[in-house]
């Protein structure tokens, strides 16, 4: 056994039954928080809709409505479409 080991075994005999039981809760603490951020790092449900709420957010007005420019950019998406299909089957 090297010097480190003996202290750290009088330290660990030094210490009374409530510290020791404090340190335990605090590292329950320490590891449910752990658990905390890795579950809510894995939950990719949860972060897929908080995604899909941030872009109903930026894609509606105060009302709920479609945004304007959106809806321009849309027709205009949909209106090329057509007419490169329609160029192509002429």
């Amino acid at each position: 056994m090297s010097n480190t080991d003996k202290t750290d075994a009088d330290v660990a005999r030094s210490r009374t039954p409530e510290e020791i039981e404090a340190d335990i809760e605090v590292q329950r603490e320490q590891l449910a928080g752990t658990i905390d951020a890795l579950s809510a790092k894995l939950d990719v449900k949860s972060k897929a809709r908080a995604k899909a709420a941030e872009v109903r957010d930026r894609a509606t007005t105060e009302s709920g409505r479609p945004r304007p420019e959106l809806v321009v950019a849309g027709v205009g998406v949909v209106t090329v479409v057509v007419l490169v299909v329609w160029w192509r089957r002429r």
